[in-house]
């Protein structure tokens, strides 16, 4: 699920993430499995602001589960 949620998390442009970094947020959801789940995504400047973004996205159990939860992490390059 966490894969899944990056893939559209990266969908969201540099250009237009590039004025509201850092930015994240947290949602529920339901697992593939049925389970009640939070689901957050952030962007931060990977290195240096102005640079290429880091898209995390974890998806975890409650607030007690979110070190078991599951982590997908990807980068959205800085248009040349």
């Amino acid at each position: 699920m966490a894969r899944d949620e990056l893939s559209r998390a990266l969908t969201l442009r540099w250009q237009d993430l590039r004025g509201i970094i850092p930015w994240g947020d947290t949602f529920e959801g339901i697992s593939p499995a049925g389970r009640y789940v939070e689901v957050e995504r952030n962007y931060i400047w990977a290195t240096e602001e102005g640079g290429d973004i880091l898209c995390e996205v974890a998806v975890y159990g409650g607030p007690s589960r979110y070190d078991g939860g599951a982590r997908a992490s990807a980068m959205i390059p800085r248009p040349a």
